[in-house]
This record gives structure tokens, sequence and C-alpha cells, in this order.
């Protein structure tokens, strides 16, 4: 499973969604879904410019967690 720490990278920047919205040309709806994980892809070209906007890595943003027990 793919978990979005988008609200963290957020609160580090203390900017918020709509700001992030305006700066990147993203539309507030798609980063808000993005947020709350609801998408099923990015586009690189968006991943770009929210990490350069937020200064942060892509693996700052995303996260693999392992849903399945491996023991």
């Amino acid at each position: 499973m793919i978990q979005v720490n988008l609200d963290v990278e957020l609160a580090k920047n203390k900017m918020t969604l709509t700001e992030l919205s305006e700066r990147v040309g993203v539309s507030l709806t798609n980063l808000s879904l993005l947020k709350t994980g609801k998408v099923k892809a990015i586009r690189f070209s968006t991943l770009d410019a929210i990490c350069r906007e937020l200064q942060c890595q892509p693996g700052d943003i995303l996260a693999f967690i392992d849903s399945v027990d491996h023991t």
C-alpha cells in the first residue's frame, strides 16, 4: 500500500493545500484527492512540481507500507 504524506510536508513548510495548488498549477480538488490517498496515479511532472515547491524528495511524500504480515 502506498501512503501519502503530503500533509506532513505541507505542515513542515507552513503551507496550505490552497497555496500549494496555486504555486504548482494543480487544482485544489486534485491535490485534495492526492492528500487523502484517493488517487490511483500521479504524473511525474506533478510530483516534480510538488517536490520543487516543498523542497522535498518524492519519498518524503510517498511511502510504501507493507500490509502483508511476513512472519
